[in-house]
């Protein structure tokens, strides 16, 4: 397995790193992981697209100082303060069920967070951020988990909420209300507010995450 750690210089290069790390599974069969804390941004999802309010949506998260991008992965808004961290875990396509693969990278989040003091169970509370079906949760939602199935690789992606619970809540607000999306800031967990020991979570991440399998590279994204 291929263990990709850091970001690029900015928003678009560092989206392009894990479509490209997608792309590289597909055309050598080589699991990568990648565990990173994005740029400040809210990512807003195919549903959101097509959301009435939505160029509302896309000012309000602009106007509070947040890139917007578009992701191909996961549902609704997500937002990332600096410290937010997101993993990517690109293994080529099998029989493995879909629902199998949910859970197989959930346990393997639940324990990152147990390693760091966290004790994360399955679902969300009400009028939650993204909400869905593959979430965790410890003094409210702190991880959302989605897929996206290719030909030949299968994109396991989340969002761990480290810190800034506070910020996040306060910048999805008028965005999950200009897209009519019932929304609760105090919804809103991280592993700080937990109690978790938040430096280790990355490291943690990624060890849950390889698991068994042999780590054949590593890269590091540079910021420059």
């Amino acid at each position: 397995m291929r263990l990709l750690r850091g970001r690029a210089s900015d928003h678009e290069r560092d989206h392009e790193r894990t479509r490209q790390m997608v792309e590289r599974v597909a055309d050598d069969a080589e699991p990568a992981l990648r565990v990173w804390t994005p740029h400040r941004q809210v990512a807003f999802g195919r549903r959101d697209r097509r959301a009435e309010g939505y160029d509302r949506a896309r000012a309000a998260a602009s106007e509070r100082g947040y890139v917007v991008l578009e992701r191909e992965v996961g549902g609704r808004a997500v937002a990332y303060t600096g410290s937010t961290v997101a993993f990517a875990l690109a293994e080529p396509t099998t029989d493995e069920d879909i629902g199998d693969r949910y859970d197989r990278v959930s346990g393997a989040v639940r324990r990152a967070l147990a390693a760091v003091g966290v004790a994360a169970r399955d679902g969300e509370p009400p009028d939650s951020f993204c909400p869905g079906a593959h979430s965790l949760q410890a003094d409210g939602k702190l991880v959302g988990i989605a897929q996206r199935v290719h030909r030949d690789a299968a994109l396991t992606a989340g969002v761990v909420v480290v810190r800034d619970h506070d910020a996040i809540g306060d910048v999805l607000a008028p965005v999950y209300e200009a897209l009519a999306v019932p929304f609760d800031p105090a919804s809103v967990g991280s592993v700080a507010r937990a109690g978790g020991d938040t430096a280790g979570l990355v490291d943690a991440l990624a060890t849950e995450l390889v698991g068994s399998r042999p780590v054949t590279a590593r890269d590091r994204i540079r910021d420059t």
